[in-house]
């Protein structure tokens, strides 16, 4: 995905949702956010472990944890980092409990969250993303929650580039693999789940240009790993922006109906910036479309046509065609004699 424009530039089965695993912990961290911004709870905010957290999510649990213990008090802030830097599950459900009572109703209070967002694919049963029947989201809207964590809280957003994150005498590594092989890599989050596969929504950045990748069901670490540098690279390497820029330059010369001018230029109403394949833009195409007649009066940047961009792979680009200059109606015998000239014209 290109971060600046959020499209798509490459896509296997990106709609189709899918078991997320700890990519879940993406949306946890949001909605969480989201309740810091509204004032619910702030970073300083202690919360109480729960037996039941520590159970299901701390050592005895054998899963990611934060290696919390019953009854500690961590702040928001201290989970937070848990859940992003260390993958922590006990992080997530003690972040549940203390703002919404339980897991069950955090993870469904953020799943409608996440469907407000856009975010179409979305069914989450629990904010770790642990074994759920029917807890899924799509690769594609994965890339987008990227987005919306990236665009909407910045000042959080050096968490997932943190190198690891101590609590106690347990220190875990961010297992982000990109961070270390890749030049501009600065989060996000991996996955993993027997069921799942290895997982892993990436995002880095290039000469000021900003790419995330989104990929899940690899069979291993090493794959992971990979995987994810190949994609990365070639999200970089293979496409490129172009902007196709609005000016006063006359772009063509339409023909004009009943007009005291017999045509009128036209120019770019409106720039845009594309984002595809470097192959697609050699296979590209330009065309304008307008009515079979355009008649007369004609004001000065008035609308009259329509530049139609195709790239491969792409929906088509529709920009407007300004006039570039007014062109008046003929009077009564004017038009008579267009029309005349018109018809034998035709006839010839």
């Amino acid at each position: 995905m290109d971060h600046e424009t959020g499209e798509i530039l490459w896509s296997k089965n990106g709609d189709t949702p899918m078991i997320p695993a700890s990519l879940t912990k993406m949306m946890t961290a949001y909605f969480t956010f989201d309740l810091i911004e509204q004032g619910e709870i702030t970073l300083d905010t202690q919360m109480t472990v729960s037996d039941d957290a520590w159970r299901r999510g701390g050592f005895p649990s054998g899963t990611s944890t934060m290696g919390l213990s019953p009854r500690e008090r961590p702040t928001v802030r201290e989970l937070l980092q848990g859940m992003i830097v260390m993958s922590g599950n006990d992080a997530c459900i003690v972040l549940a409990e203390g703002i919404a009572g339980s897991e069950e109703a955090f993870a469904r209070q953020m799943t409608e969250r996440a469907q407000e967002l856009g975010l179409s694919t979305v069914n989450f049963v629990n904010t770790t993303g642990l074994e759920g029947d029917g807890h899924v989201i799509s690769a594609g809207d994965l890339a987008r929650l990227a987005k919306l964590i990236i665009d909407d809280y910045p000042q959080y957003y050096q968490w997932y580039s943190q190198d690891s994150y101590t609590w106690g005498e347990y220190t875990q590594a961010n297992r982000n693999p990109l961070l270390v092989t890749m030049d501009g890599a600065d989060g996000l989050k991996t996955g993993h789940l027997d069921e799942a596969g290895y997982g892993l929504t990436a995002s880095a950045v290039r000469d000021g240009t900003r790419r995330t990748i989104v990929i899940n069901g690899m069979p291993s670490k090493q794959a992971r790993a990979q995987e994810a540098e190949r994609l990365m690279r070639m999200a970089f390497s293979a496409f490129e922006t172009r902007e196709i820029s609005a000016s006063d330059a006359r772009l063509a010369e339409l023909d004009v109906w009943m007009g005291d001018a017999r045509t009128v230029g036209v120019r770019l109403g409106e720039s845009a910036s594309v984002t595809a394949h470097k192959r697609a833009f050699v296979r590209g195409s330009s065309e304008i479309v307008h009515d079979r007649l355009i008649e007369a009066p004609i004001e000065a940047g008035d609308q009259i046509a329509t530049l139609i961009v195709t790239i491969e792979g792409k929906d088509p680009i529709e920009l407007p065609l300004l006039a570039t200059e007014s062109v008046s109606r003929l009077g009564f015998v004017g038009r008579a004699v267009e029309g005349l000239s018109r018809m034998l014209e035709g006839g010839a």
